[in-house]
C-alpha cells in the first residue's frame, strides 16, 4: 500500500464515529457507528486521486482478456435490460466508462436511440474507446467543465465506479447537477451483504485496495437521497460460484489483475457456451433466488433527480 495515505469521515453522513470492521494486511476497514456504511480509512492516494486508474491501472483495463470480455455480446446484459427498460432514448453519460464497452453496446443495439458519451480518469483506455467510435470527455469529473458544456444529460450511469471513489457524494452531486428535471441515474456497486461477503469477510477478493467504499441498500439510498435523488428501483444482481470456490480455497489471498482478467474471460466464455447451457439455468435460478434474497454480489440501484 501507498506510504500516502488520506483519512476521512463517513463518505455517507460525514460522522468521524466509526469502529474497525476488517483487517486485510495494510488494508483497514471501519464502520460507521452513525449509518452504518463501511468503508476503507485510511485511504491510498493514489486511488483516491485517480492516479492509479491512470498509471498502473491500465494493465488491466487494455489486456486482451479483460477487453474481449468487455466487449463481448453478453457482458453488459443484465445492465443494458434494466437501461432500456427505464431509458428508452435520450443523452446518456457513462461516468468511468474505462474502454467504452457499455456505450459501444448501447449504440450497436440501438443506434438512433442514444447519443453517448463516456468520461473517465484514465486516458488509455479512453484511447481504446475512441478507436471503437465512442465519443469521450477527458479530465476529472469533479473539476470537468466541457461536461456542462454537453449537459443536460437524460441519463447518467456509474458502473462499478463509486466503490473506488474517496468522495462518492460529491460525484453523485455533480452527476445530479448534469441531468435534467426527472433525468435518471444507474448506479452499480458490490453489495456488501451478499452471500459471498457473509461468508468470506474480508477472505473476499473484493476487499481490497482498490475498494473505497462498501455500501448496502440502506447506506447507498441514504448517499443519493442526500444529494437529492429519489430511488426509483433496487435490484440485487449477478452471483459468482467460482471466485466463492477460490476464495474459500485461498483463504484471502491478494488476487493477481492478471487473474482477474482471466476469470473474467473464462466466465464470459461459460455464458457463450452452447454445452453450458443446461448449467446456465441452474445458475440463473440460484442468482434470481440470491436476487430475492438481497444476497446476490452486486446491488443496483436507479435515481430520478427530483
Amino acid at each position: 500500500m501507498s506510504q500516502s495515505l488520506i483519512y476521512r469521515d463517513c463518505p455517507v453522513c460525514d460522522s468521524n464515529a466509526a469502529q474497525p470492521h476488517w483487517q486485510k494486511g495494510e488494508l483497514h476497514i471501519v464502520r460507521c457507528g452513525r449509518c452504518s456504511m463501511v468503508y476503507a480509512n485510511p485511504v491510498p492516494a493514489e486511488m483516491a486521486t485517480g492516479k492509479f486508474y491512470d498509471e498502473a491501472g491500465q494493465d488491466y483495463y487494455l489486456s486482451v482478456d479483460k477487453l474481449e470480455s468487455d466487449y463481448a455480446d453478453v457482458r453488459f446484459e443484465r445492465e443494458l435490460r434494466l437501461f432500456r427498460k427505464h431509458c428508452p432514448r435520450g443523452a446518456a453519460l457513462d461516468v468511468g466508462c474505462s474502454s467504452g464497452a457499455f456505450l459501444f453496446q448501447l449504440r450497436k443495439r440501438w443506434p438512433a436511440d442514444y447519443r453517448i458519451l463516456g468520461t473517465d480518469a484514465s486516458g488509455p483506455p479512453l484511447d481504446y474507446a475512441e478507436s471503437r467510435g465512442v465519443a469521450v470527455v477527458r479530465g476529472n469529473f469533479l473539476e470537468n467543465e466541457e461536461l456542462r458544456v454537453c449537459a443536460p444529460f437524460d441519463v447518467i450511469t456509474f458502473w462499478a465506479v463509486i466503490e473506488h471513489l474517496a468522495e462518492p457524494k460529491r460525484f453523485l452531486d455533480k452527476a445530479n447537477s448534469l441531468l435534467k428535471p426527472g433525468g435518471l441515474c444507474f448506479v452499480l456497486v458490490p453489495n456488501v451483504r451478499s452471500f459471498a461477503t457473509r461468508l468470506l469477510g474480508r477472505r473476499y477478493r473484493y476487499v481490497y485496495t482498490q475498494h473505497l467504499n462498501y455500501f448496502s441498500a440502506p447506506t447507498l439510498a441514504q448517499l443519493a437521497s442526500a444529494v437529492g435523488f429519489q430511488v426509483v428501483t433496487i435490484r440485487f444482481t449477478h452471483f459468482n460460484p467460482v471466485v466463492i470456490w477460490q476464495d474459500l480455497r485461498g483463504g484471502g489471498r491478494d488476487i493477481s489483475n492478471l487473474e482477474r482478467a482471466q476469470l473474467l474471460r473464462r466466465t464470459t466464455a461459460y455464458k457463450q457456451s452452447t454445452v453450458m447451457k443446461p448449467l446456465r439455468m441452474v445458475y440463473s435460478g440460484t442468482e434470481k433466488l440470491l436476487g430475492a434474497l438481497k444476497l446476490a454480489d452486486n446491488l443496483v440501484m436507479v435515481f430520478r433527480k427530483r
